[in-house]
């Protein structure tokens, strides 16, 4: 699934997209699940930080 996501964002002027996985710790039940986003390689490190 990821090879066709980098490859379709490879294309023209998508190349300044990128695809960011987050990790998050549900408060409730404490499991830890993936947030996954495709985004803006300048808006990447306030994804992680939030």
């Amino acid at each position: 699934m990821a090879k066709k996501v980098v490859a379709t964002l490879k294309k023209g002027d998508s190349a300044s997209f990128t695809k960011v996985v987050r990790m998050v710790r549900s408060p409730k039940t404490g499991a830890y699940a993936f947030e996954q986003k495709v985004m803006n390689k300048e808006l990447v490190n306030e994804f992680l930080k939030g």
